[in-house]
Protein backbone atom coordinates (compact mmCIF):
# COMPACT_ATOMS: atom_id res chain seq x y z
CA UNK A 1 0.00 0.00 0.00
CA UNK A 2 1.03 3.34 -0.87
CA UNK A 3 -0.24 6.54 0.69
CA UNK A 4 -0.71 10.05 0.04
CA UNK A 5 0.70 12.62 2.33
CA UNK A 6 -0.69 15.64 3.21
CA UNK A 7 1.63 18.24 5.04
CA UNK A 8 0.30 22.04 5.85
CA UNK A 9 2.43 24.61 6.28
CA UNK A 10 1.58 28.00 6.97
CA UNK A 11 3.45 31.33 5.51
CA UNK A 12 6.82 31.04 6.66
CA UNK A 13 6.74 34.36 8.15
CA UNK A 14 4.40 33.42 10.81
CA UNK A 15 6.07 29.97 11.23
CA UNK A 16 7.94 29.05 14.29
CA UNK A 17 7.29 31.87 16.54
CA UNK A 18 8.00 29.68 19.52
CA UNK A 19 11.91 29.31 18.46
CA UNK A 20 12.36 32.88 19.60
CA UNK A 21 14.77 31.84 21.93
CA UNK A 22 16.85 29.93 19.61
CA UNK A 23 16.89 32.14 16.56
CA UNK A 24 15.62 35.42 15.66
CA UNK A 25 12.84 36.95 13.65
CA UNK A 26 14.88 37.27 10.71
CA UNK A 27 16.37 33.23 10.61
CA UNK A 28 13.36 31.45 11.53
CA UNK A 29 11.59 31.47 8.35
CA UNK A 30 14.66 30.02 6.92
CA UNK A 31 14.65 27.31 9.67
CA UNK A 32 10.85 26.53 9.09
CA UNK A 33 11.35 25.94 5.25
CA UNK A 34 14.72 23.91 6.17
CA UNK A 35 12.45 21.60 8.20
CA UNK A 36 9.87 21.25 5.09
CA UNK A 37 12.19 20.74 2.82
CA UNK A 38 14.19 17.86 4.87
CA UNK A 39 10.79 16.42 5.86
CA UNK A 40 9.08 16.37 2.41
CA UNK A 41 12.64 14.89 0.58
CA UNK A 42 12.40 12.25 3.33
CA UNK A 43 8.93 11.18 2.74
CA UNK A 44 9.16 11.02 -0.53
CA UNK A 45 12.26 8.86 -0.19
CA UNK A 46 10.20 6.52 1.68
CA UNK A 47 8.80 2.80 -0.08
CA UNK A 48 5.08 3.36 1.74
CA UNK A 49 4.79 6.86 -0.12
CA UNK A 50 3.37 7.33 -3.26
CA UNK A 51 3.14 10.99 -3.28
CA UNK A 52 2.85 14.32 -1.21
CA UNK A 53 1.01 17.26 -1.00
CA UNK A 54 1.44 20.42 0.64
CA UNK A 55 -0.81 22.69 1.32
CA UNK A 56 0.20 26.22 1.67
CA UNK A 57 -0.09 29.94 0.30
CA UNK A 58 3.55 30.47 0.97
CA UNK A 59 5.12 31.37 -2.67
CA UNK A 60 8.71 30.59 -1.69
CA UNK A 61 7.75 27.23 0.30
CA UNK A 62 5.70 26.37 -3.19
CA UNK A 63 8.36 26.62 -5.11
CA UNK A 64 10.57 24.93 -3.02
CA UNK A 65 8.53 22.24 -2.27
CA UNK A 66 7.61 21.42 -6.13
CA UNK A 67 10.98 21.25 -6.79
CA UNK A 68 11.49 18.53 -4.42
CA UNK A 69 8.54 16.49 -5.76
CA UNK A 70 5.71 17.43 -3.63
CA UNK A 71 2.34 18.70 -4.87
CA UNK A 72 1.35 22.05 -3.74
CA UNK A 73 -2.06 22.86 -3.13
CA UNK A 74 -3.26 26.16 -2.18
CA UNK A 75 -4.68 26.33 1.25
CA UNK A 76 -8.08 28.19 0.45
CA UNK A 77 -10.09 27.68 3.49
CA UNK A 78 -7.27 29.74 5.75
CA UNK A 79 -8.56 28.48 8.83
CA UNK A 80 -5.77 27.26 10.47
CA UNK A 81 -4.08 24.14 10.57
CA UNK A 82 -6.89 21.12 10.70
CA UNK A 83 -9.13 23.04 8.07
CA UNK A 84 -5.71 23.20 5.46
CA UNK A 85 -5.11 19.05 6.61
CA UNK A 86 -9.18 18.39 5.85
CA UNK A 87 -8.88 20.37 2.71
CA UNK A 88 -5.69 19.19 1.48
CA UNK A 89 -7.40 15.80 2.35
CA UNK A 90 -10.04 15.98 0.33
CA UNK A 91 -8.44 17.53 -3.04
CA UNK A 92 -6.74 14.09 -2.75
CA UNK A 93 -9.26 11.87 -2.53
CA UNK A 94 -11.44 13.84 -5.07
CA UNK A 95 -8.74 12.50 -7.89
CA UNK A 96 -8.18 9.24 -5.83
CA UNK A 97 -11.03 8.08 -3.91
CA UNK A 98 -9.56 5.14 -2.78
CA UNK A 99 -6.51 6.11 -1.84
CA UNK A 100 -4.86 6.14 1.84
CA UNK A 101 -4.24 9.51 3.18
CA UNK A 102 -2.13 10.34 6.05
CA UNK A 103 -1.80 13.49 7.57
CA UNK A 104 2.03 14.48 8.28
CA UNK A 105 3.71 17.79 10.42
CA UNK A 106 6.18 19.69 8.63
CA UNK A 107 8.60 19.68 11.21
CA UNK A 108 10.18 16.55 11.28
CA UNK A 109 13.73 17.60 9.74
CA UNK A 110 15.24 14.46 10.99
CA UNK A 111 12.59 12.06 9.39
CA UNK A 112 14.09 8.77 8.53
CA UNK A 113 12.30 6.93 5.33
CA UNK A 114 12.71 3.13 6.22
CA UNK A 115 11.25 4.61 9.92
CA UNK A 116 8.35 6.42 8.48
CA UNK A 117 7.13 3.51 5.92
CA UNK A 118 7.31 1.49 9.47
CA UNK A 119 4.36 3.63 11.13
CA UNK A 120 2.52 3.34 7.76
CA UNK A 121 2.64 -0.23 7.30
CA UNK A 122 1.59 -0.15 11.01
CA UNK A 123 -1.27 2.26 10.17
CA UNK A 124 -2.47 0.05 7.57
CA UNK A 125 -4.15 -2.71 10.28
CA UNK A 126 -6.54 0.08 11.12
CA UNK A 127 -9.16 2.15 9.59
CA UNK A 128 -7.88 5.79 11.08
CA UNK A 129 -4.60 5.55 13.42
CA UNK A 130 -2.25 8.45 14.35
CA UNK A 131 1.21 8.27 16.05
CA UNK A 132 1.74 10.97 19.35
CA UNK A 133 4.97 13.06 19.54
CA UNK A 134 8.27 12.97 21.13
CA UNK A 135 6.81 14.76 23.94
CA UNK A 136 3.92 12.37 24.81
CA UNK A 137 1.21 15.19 23.99
CA UNK A 138 0.68 16.31 20.25
CA UNK A 139 0.31 13.77 16.93
CA UNK A 140 3.09 14.20 14.29
CA UNK A 141 0.87 11.75 11.93
CA UNK A 142 -2.65 10.75 11.62
CA UNK A 143 -3.56 8.28 8.89
CA UNK A 144 -7.00 6.81 7.44
CA UNK A 145 -7.88 4.33 4.28
CA UNK A 146 -11.18 2.66 3.31
CA UNK A 147 -14.21 5.46 3.51
CA UNK A 148 -12.91 6.80 6.60
CA UNK A 149 -11.94 10.66 6.83
CA UNK A 150 -9.25 12.23 8.52
CA UNK A 151 -11.34 14.63 11.11
CA UNK A 152 -8.20 16.42 12.27
CA UNK A 153 -7.39 17.79 15.41
CA UNK A 154 -4.15 18.65 15.65
CA UNK A 155 -2.74 21.24 18.29
CA UNK A 156 -2.34 21.62 22.14
CA UNK A 157 -3.30 18.18 23.71
CA UNK A 158 -3.76 16.28 20.46
CA UNK A 159 -3.05 12.69 21.79
CA UNK A 160 -6.06 13.50 23.84
CA UNK A 161 -8.24 14.24 21.27
CA UNK A 162 -7.19 11.79 18.18
CA UNK A 163 -7.71 9.01 20.84
CA UNK A 164 -11.18 10.30 21.89
CA UNK A 165 -11.98 10.36 18.73
CA UNK A 166 -11.82 6.97 18.28
CA UNK A 167 -8.54 6.84 16.31
CA UNK A 168 -6.20 4.11 17.17
CA UNK A 169 -3.03 5.33 19.07
CA UNK A 170 0.22 3.62 17.13
CA UNK A 171 2.38 1.71 19.74
CA UNK A 172 5.65 1.89 17.87
CA UNK A 173 8.85 2.06 18.99
CA UNK A 174 12.54 2.81 17.56
CA UNK A 175 10.36 5.47 15.49
CA UNK A 176 11.90 8.70 16.71
CA UNK A 177 12.41 10.32 13.76
CA UNK A 178 8.71 10.52 13.01
CA UNK A 179 7.79 11.50 16.97
CA UNK A 180 10.44 14.47 16.73
CA UNK A 181 8.69 17.83 15.20
CA UNK A 182 10.49 20.87 16.49
CA UNK A 183 8.48 24.09 17.92
CA UNK A 184 11.16 24.73 20.33
CA UNK A 185 14.87 25.57 21.21
CA UNK A 186 15.08 22.16 22.83
CA UNK A 187 13.03 19.94 20.12
CA UNK A 188 15.99 21.21 17.63
CA UNK A 189 18.79 20.16 20.40
CA UNK A 190 16.82 16.52 20.22
CA UNK A 191 16.11 16.89 16.52
CA UNK A 192 19.94 17.55 15.70
CA UNK A 193 21.23 14.27 18.56
CA UNK A 194 19.11 12.07 15.81
CA UNK A 195 20.55 13.75 12.65
CA UNK A 196 18.78 16.47 10.99
CA UNK A 197 18.36 16.15 7.09
CA UNK A 198 21.07 19.14 5.36
CA UNK A 199 18.65 21.76 4.96
CA UNK A 200 18.11 22.18 8.32
CA UNK A 201 21.70 21.21 9.13
CA UNK A 202 23.04 24.25 7.24
CA UNK A 203 20.30 26.41 8.30
CA UNK A 204 20.78 25.70 12.18
CA UNK A 205 24.29 26.20 12.01
CA UNK A 206 25.67 28.74 14.13
CA UNK A 207 22.72 29.29 15.99
CA UNK A 208 22.99 28.91 20.21
CA UNK A 209 20.30 25.76 20.67
CA UNK A 210 19.29 25.47 24.23
CA UNK A 211 21.18 22.68 26.38
CA UNK A 212 23.92 22.43 23.76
Amino acid sequence: MQWTLVIPLKPLERAKSRLSDTAADGLRPGLALAFAQDTVAAALASRAVGDVAVVTDDPLAGRELSALGARIVPDEPRSGLNAALAYGAGVVRASHPETPVAALNADLPALRPLELARVLDAATEFPRAFLPDAAGIGTTLLAIHGDQELRPSFGTDSRARHRASGAVELALTDVDSVRQDVDTGEDLRAALALGVGPRTAAASAGLLIPGS
